[in-house]
Protein backbone atom coordinates (compact mmCIF):
# COMPACT_ATOMS: atom_id res chain seq x y z
CA UNK A 1 0.00 0.00 0.00
CA UNK A 2 1.29 3.45 -0.88
CA UNK A 3 0.34 6.40 1.26
CA UNK A 4 0.59 9.94 0.02
CA UNK A 5 0.86 12.88 2.42
CA UNK A 6 0.84 16.57 1.69
CA UNK A 7 2.16 18.70 4.52
CA UNK A 8 0.78 22.19 3.99
CA UNK A 9 1.78 23.80 7.27
CA UNK A 10 5.15 25.37 7.86
CA UNK A 11 7.39 25.58 10.85
CA UNK A 12 7.85 23.13 13.70
CA UNK A 13 4.56 21.31 12.98
CA UNK A 14 5.73 20.44 9.46
CA UNK A 15 9.03 19.05 10.70
CA UNK A 16 7.44 17.08 13.54
CA UNK A 17 4.82 15.65 11.18
CA UNK A 18 7.48 14.60 8.67
CA UNK A 19 9.45 12.83 11.38
CA UNK A 20 6.39 11.04 12.74
CA UNK A 21 5.11 10.02 9.32
CA UNK A 22 8.33 9.10 7.55
CA UNK A 23 10.70 7.77 10.18
CA UNK A 24 8.87 4.48 10.90
CA UNK A 25 8.51 3.77 7.17
CA UNK A 26 11.77 4.94 5.61
CA UNK A 27 14.20 5.53 8.46
CA UNK A 28 16.23 8.58 9.36
CA UNK A 29 17.57 9.18 5.84
CA UNK A 30 14.11 10.18 4.58
CA UNK A 31 13.65 12.95 7.12
CA UNK A 32 14.79 16.42 6.10
CA UNK A 33 14.53 18.78 9.03
CA UNK A 34 14.90 22.47 8.55
CA UNK A 35 15.40 22.81 4.79
CA UNK A 36 13.61 25.52 2.83
CA UNK A 37 10.87 24.42 0.42
CA UNK A 38 9.42 26.31 -2.53
CA UNK A 39 5.64 26.00 -2.13
CA UNK A 40 4.42 28.01 -5.12
CA UNK A 41 5.65 30.17 -8.02
CA UNK A 42 3.73 32.69 -10.09
CA UNK A 43 5.46 34.19 -13.14
CA UNK A 44 4.55 37.31 -15.11
CA UNK A 45 6.12 38.44 -18.37
CA UNK A 46 6.87 42.18 -18.42
CA UNK A 47 6.39 44.30 -21.58
CA UNK A 48 10.18 44.56 -22.06
CA UNK A 49 10.55 40.77 -22.24
CA UNK A 50 11.86 40.20 -18.72
CA UNK A 51 9.99 38.21 -16.07
CA UNK A 52 8.77 38.81 -12.54
CA UNK A 53 8.72 35.85 -10.15
CA UNK A 54 6.48 35.69 -7.06
CA UNK A 55 7.81 32.81 -4.96
CA UNK A 56 6.27 31.32 -1.82
CA UNK A 57 8.80 29.71 0.54
CA UNK A 58 8.14 27.55 3.59
CA UNK A 59 10.84 27.14 6.23
CA UNK A 60 10.95 26.62 9.98
CA UNK A 61 12.87 29.85 10.61
CA UNK A 62 14.09 29.93 14.20
CA UNK A 63 15.85 33.31 14.09
CA UNK A 64 19.09 34.76 12.78
CA UNK A 65 20.98 31.45 13.23
CA UNK A 66 18.67 29.44 10.95
CA UNK A 67 16.40 31.03 8.35
CA UNK A 68 15.53 30.87 4.65
CA UNK A 69 18.03 33.34 3.20
CA UNK A 70 17.39 33.24 -0.58
CA UNK A 71 15.64 31.70 -3.53
CA UNK A 72 17.03 31.31 -7.04
CA UNK A 73 15.78 30.83 -10.59
CA UNK A 74 17.66 28.33 -12.80
CA UNK A 75 17.47 27.23 -16.43
CA UNK A 76 16.95 23.46 -16.88
CA UNK A 77 20.71 23.10 -17.49
CA UNK A 78 21.43 24.63 -14.04
CA UNK A 79 22.42 28.11 -15.22
CA UNK A 80 21.58 30.73 -12.58
CA UNK A 81 19.15 33.29 -14.04
CA UNK A 82 18.12 35.24 -10.95
CA UNK A 83 18.42 35.39 -7.17
CA UNK A 84 16.30 36.99 -4.46
CA UNK A 85 18.29 37.38 -1.23
CA UNK A 86 16.21 37.32 1.96
CA UNK A 87 17.91 39.55 4.52
CA UNK A 88 16.07 38.54 7.68
CA UNK A 89 14.20 35.62 9.28
CA UNK A 90 10.44 35.18 8.84
CA UNK A 91 9.75 33.37 12.11
CA UNK A 92 6.13 34.51 12.44
CA UNK A 93 5.32 34.69 8.71
CA UNK A 94 5.11 31.20 7.22
CA UNK A 95 4.83 30.51 4.42
CA UNK A 96 5.87 33.85 2.91
CA UNK A 97 5.96 35.23 -0.63
CA UNK A 98 8.60 37.56 -2.08
CA UNK A 99 9.06 38.83 -5.63
CA UNK A 100 11.93 39.45 -8.03
CA UNK A 101 11.53 41.56 -11.19
CA UNK A 102 13.70 42.05 -14.24
CA UNK A 103 14.81 38.45 -14.69
CA UNK A 104 16.13 37.87 -18.23
CA UNK A 105 15.48 34.44 -19.69
CA UNK A 106 17.59 33.24 -22.64
CA UNK A 107 15.85 32.51 -25.94
CA UNK A 108 14.63 28.93 -26.14
CA UNK A 109 14.18 28.46 -22.38
CA UNK A 110 10.51 27.65 -21.79
CA UNK A 111 10.63 26.43 -18.19
CA UNK A 112 12.70 27.20 -15.11
CA UNK A 113 13.43 25.66 -11.72
CA UNK A 114 13.07 27.72 -8.57
CA UNK A 115 15.08 26.66 -5.50
CA UNK A 116 15.16 27.99 -1.95
CA UNK A 117 18.07 27.85 0.45
CA UNK A 118 18.63 28.48 4.14
CA UNK A 119 21.49 29.67 6.30
CA UNK A 120 22.26 26.22 7.76
CA UNK A 121 21.79 23.73 4.92
CA UNK A 122 22.35 25.74 1.76
CA UNK A 123 20.18 24.41 -1.08
CA UNK A 124 16.80 23.54 0.28
CA UNK A 125 14.30 20.76 0.08
CA UNK A 126 11.49 20.94 -2.46
CA UNK A 127 12.20 22.76 -5.74
CA UNK A 128 9.47 24.04 -8.05
CA UNK A 129 9.51 23.71 -11.83
CA UNK A 130 7.38 26.18 -13.77
CA UNK A 131 6.51 26.80 -17.42
CA UNK A 132 7.07 30.39 -18.54
CA UNK A 133 4.08 32.37 -19.85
Amino acid sequence: MIAEFTLRRCGPFRIAAAILLLFPVFGADAVRAGEADVENVRVERAPGGTYTFHVTVCHADTGWDHYANAWTVHAPDGTLLGERVLYHPHVDEQPFTRSLSGVSIPAGVTRVIVRARDSQHGKGGRDFEVELP
